[in-house]
């Protein structure tokens, strides 16, 4: 049979009532989505010249001459701007004439990797999307870089599962939808744009066994993450899973020898891939984020400080020049640590206030990975953070399914809302 002629963009058809723009449909495209970047996250993106497009996923860079690491964020944007400062990639909130909101990259050609989990647990979800990509393209400007990768977070809310979403996350995406539908009204109030898809089609509007009140913020975080959603698409597709920087592998949950061997680059692409929707708008995750053991879950070498040594030296064996493994996802009451000669390093200490109001901490690398060390808040701010020591940590309920602290608050336990699937 022959194959299905592609489908060219609908244009809006010029009519007395929709204007022609005459000349100014980029202008006006450009205007509709600052202002929804802007009613959204208060932050505005330099459009002259226009930021450069994010690049596709990053598997092998080279060591820059400084490397930092930070671990989970979960919806905190005060927590993580406090880590970013931290790490001197912003302003001290001191600094003459900075600001708390300042998005200016102030570490040069440093390197730095968030590893993943920006999602859920706190309400700041889409803010600091917007700013940690604001901050990237500040970063790139002066020669240094900002490299987020995906955690299971990420993964599990493309896929629709929302266990661990708070209600203050679901009014954020629901003013997000309001802005978003009115830019998608200006465009089309211009003939000779492109007709932008509308994310919300094919999205359930109720959600039986879910208090009605939470029913809009549900239906306009599906629309979002989506495979192909806007805020997938724009903040998450061009993320890595896997990261080797110089002799240091970064993945949110670990790798095994199954993942090595399948390949770092095909992994970072095939996720990419199945967000961008490319592999069909209800695509399940691919298999190797999925599961115990998958990239973003797995706990193996991230739990406890009896970890198999021997096997994550043959793993690492596996990746030329790589010394050390650099994981987020299992929180670190003790605060950053390693195990295993220094091979196995975990550095989520549980930031966000919805997983622990952890003290703040960073790693940094220096001398091209001959120089290790952990950056923590000063003793005299330290004592407005807690060390997380609660009977069962977020981590002990993720790892049993005993979500209690977040969507599943609102959910019977026999309805709790996972992988949600809206139709194409």
């Amino acid at each position: 049979s022959q194959p299905t002629p592609k489908q060219e963009p609908t244009m809006a058809p010029a009519s007395p009532d929709v204007p022609a723009c005459a000349g100014l449909p980029a202008a006006v495209s450009a205007f509709a989505d600052a202002f929804v970047d802007f009613s959204v996250s208060g932050i505005f993106f330099p459009t002259n010249p226009p930021p450069p497009p994010p690049p596709a996923p990053t598997t092998f860079l080279p060591s820059p001459s400084r490397l930092v690491a930070i671990g989970d964020l979960h919806g905190d944007l005060p927590k993580s701007l406090t880590a970013l400062r931290l790490a001197g990639l912003l302003p001290s909130a001191n600094s003459p004439g900075s600001s708390a909101s300042s998005t200016s990259w102030s570490a040069g050609p440093t390197l730095a990797v968030q590893l993943g989990d920006i999602l859920d647990r706190g309400g700041d979800e889409l803010r600091l999307l917007y700013f940690l990509r604001r901050l990237s393209i500040s970063a790139a400007a002066q020669g240094g870089a900002l490299l987020p990768i995906l955690g299971n977070h990420e993964v599990m809310n493309v896929s629709g599962d929302f266990r661990f979403v708070t209600p203050q996350g679901l009014q954020e995406f629901s003013g997000w939808a309001g802005w978003y539908r009115a830019g998608l009204a200006i465009k089309r109030r211009c003939g000779g744009l492109e007709q932008p898809k509308n994310p919300f089609l094919g999205v359930p509007k109720a959600f039986p066994g879910i208090k009605r009140e939470f029913w809009d913020g549900i239906r306009s975080r599906l629309a979002a993450l989506r495979p192909d959603g806007p805020i997938a698409r724009r903040f998450l597709a061009d993320l890595p899973t896997v990261l080797v920087v110089g002799d240091s592998v970064f993945v949110h949950g670990g790798l095994l020898e199954a993942n090595v061997e399948y390949g770092l680059e095909r992994i970072n692409a095939e996720v990419s891939d199945w967000i961008r929707g490319e592999r069909g708008d209800n695509a399940r995750a691919p298999e190797y984020v999925c599961g115990r053991d998958a990239v973003v879950w797995l706990r193996r070498f991230s739990e406890g400080f009896n970890c198999d040594c021997q096997r994550l030296q043959g793993i690492l064996g596996m990746i030329p020049g790589a010394k050390r493994m650099v994981m987020g996802h299992t929180i670190q009451s003790e605060g950053i640590n390693a195990v295993c000669g220094a091979q196995a390093v975990r550095v989520d200490v549980g930031l966000s206030r919805g997983c622990g109001n952890g003290l703040p901490e960073v790693l940094e690398i220096n001398g091209g990975g001959s120089d290790v060390r952990v950056i923590t808040t000063d003793p005299t701010e330290a004592w407005q953070y807690r060390k997380q020591k609660p009977e069962k940590s977020a981590t002990a309920l993720e790892k049993k399914g005993e979500v209690k602290d977040g969507l599943a608050l609102l959910v019977r336990e026999s309805h709790v809302l996972k992988g949600v699937e809206a139709k194409a």
